[in-house]
């Protein structure tokens, strides 16, 4: 998990991501948002879900979708990151996540409970 440095909750704690380079596929776009944010190197798993943001400024649509280490290491916070981190499942819930991730964990059975 990656604490957001910047814009949109700046502060709070989620997945790594970010926006689509014109003509970049999901997959690539997924793989090298992972890389910049936490220094890791991952494959582009399944689609888990996706979500739509919107407040008075923005419109996001979000696809959530499961990666694999290319090999095993410790993130590293990079570009808009503050902090970047192994969490693990059953502590996800306590953090201060941004809005809506723990119910969208919850619901795709990746966090039990919710704090």
């Amino acid at each position: 998990m990656i604490r957001r440095g910047h814009g949109p909750a700046a502060g709070e704690w989620s997945i790594p991501g970010g926006h689509v380079e014109f003509g970049e596929p999901l997959a690539a776009a997924l793989v090298r948002e992972v890389l910049e944010e936490t220094g890791l190197e991952v494959y582009c798993g399944h689609l888990i879900g996706w979500v739509e943001r919107i407040d008075d400024d923005h419109h996001f649509v979000i696809f959530d979708f499961e990666a694999d280490l290319v090999e095993p290491a410790e993130p590293r916070a990079g570009s808009d990151a503050a902090e970047a981190a192994w969490i693990p499942l059953i502590d996800v819930a306590e953090r201060q996540l941004v809005s809506g991730l723990a119910e969208f964990l919850h619901q795709n059975g990746y966090i039990k409970t919710l704090a």
